[in-house]
């Protein structure tokens, strides 16, 4: 059955601002709640405001650009026309910061279904719905009840009086424990300091290489934490990444050797910035993605140019055969290792960890020990892998 959303943008806090705009991971509350609702499969997402400033207006244009189709209404009549007839609607509070497990859990309910939270002294800004239980912030409710609401619905609340129309209805109720994913009323800026805090540590990917879990977690942190406030789009920095492996594969072939060293040391982090920024803004990475599957053919192609100027410049044919045999070691690796747990032995060969093992010899000078050393390290890390895979196979 089609779902669409239904959040509320018309609450103000203290200083008269609304709290739909309170910054949340480089862009706001209602971003955040839009792309929770996007991410859930809710299309359209119909905004409920009684005023646009320009700050609301920039949001639902990131939005609209992000691919969300987002449709501001300040006329709870138009809000009914934008859904279709016996469709489903996700109802999210003003102000309400859910989780996006709460939100695609409420939200693949076949049925009407309300969330909840206890009636206690922690969830007291809540709304009641009983002696024993207050609204979480989400909700499901059918099309056709919004209509009749919004056709008694004088000067009431339009979010409270259809809740309050689905509970009389009949709508299950899920209780949300303590600790497990509650959502977030929020009143105060401030209140979301550890909500963000979550949201960003959350969006650590696995580390499946030494170089990534031992390197780069601090450079990745903070790019992440200062890259999230600005409109840069997460692809940019994969496709960043291919372009400086490409151009230190340039750099190999002419010589430059320190040069292309260092443009494959800064293309390392970028692809992990990137899908933490994706997952941030909930568009996570699709599992076939071009410009990242272009990273490894990248890091051949340098690892080549290493052997064709060593093979040129001193060392012969023995060179380019070790590059093209260690090639040959990395693609079989990367292929059977597709099949083992992501979180796999961190300990064999990644592009990462070819990159930051090349500095020591790099500053020794010793570009034919690499390649050797790489040669080694990729068979070593094959037949690893083949070892594992009978194992698990017998």
């Amino acid at each position: 059955m089609a779902i669409g959303a239904l959040i509320g943008a018309y609450q103000e806090d203290d200083s008269g601002g609304l709290r739909a705009l309170f910054p949340l991971a480089g862009r706001t509350l209602l971003e955040y709640q839009a792309r929770c609702a996007s991410a859930a499969g809710a299309a359209p997402v119909v905004v409920v405001v009684e005023r646009v400033p320009q700050a609301l207006q920039d949001a639902f244009e990131r939005l609209r650009l992000d691919g969300v189709g987002v449709f501001p209404v300040s006329d709870v009549n138009e809000a009914v026309s934008r859904f279709e007839a016996g469709s489903s609607i996700l109802l999210i509070g003003d102000g309400v910061a859910p989780t996006v497990d709460l939100v695609t859990a409420v939200a693949s309910e076949g049925e009407p279904a309300v969330a909840t939270v206890p009636d206690d002294e922690q969830h007291e800004n809540f709304e009641r719905i009983d002696a024993g239980s207050r609204w979480a912030g989400v909700a499901v409710v059918d099309a056709h009840l919004l209509g009749s609401t919004v056709a008694m619905l004088g000067d009431w609340d339009l979010q409270s009086t259809l809740l309050r129309r689905t509970i009389q209805e009949g709508a299950r109720r899920i209780p949300i424990q303590p600790g497990e994913g509650e959502p977030l009323l929020v009143e105060r800026p401030e209140q979301l300091t550890n909500f963000q805090r979550h949201m960003v540590t959350a969006s650590r990917g696995g580390r499946t290489d030494w170089a990534s879990r031992f390197i780069l977690p601090f450079v990745e942190d903070f790019a992440t934490e200062h890259l999230m406030e600005t409109t840069l789009r997460p692809f940019w920095l994969v496709w960043a990444a291919v372009g400086l492996t490409i151009a230190g594969a340039v750099c190999f072939t002419r010589g430059w050797l320190g040069a292309g060293l260092i443009l494959l040391l800064l293309s390392t982090p970028l692809d992990l910035i990137a899908a933490r920024l994706a997952t941030i803004r909930l568009k996570p990475f699709p599992a076939k993605m071009w410009s990242r599957l272009a990273l490894w053919p990248a890091s051949g192609l340098a690892l080549l140019a290493i052997g064709l100027w060593e093979t040129r410049h001193g060392t012969g044919w023995g060179s380019i055969i070790a590059a093209l045999t260690a090639c040959a070691f990395g693609e079989a690796t990367r292929i059977e290792k597709a099949a083992m747990p992501t979180d796999g032995d961190v300990w064999l060969l990644s592009r990462r960890n070819a990159i930051f093992l090349a500095i020591p010899f790099a500053l020794g000078g010793a570009w034919t020990a690499y390649l050797l050393s790489i040669l080694i390290y990729a068979a070593f890390s094959f037949f690893i892998v083949q070892r594992v895979r009978h194992q698990e196979a017998s």
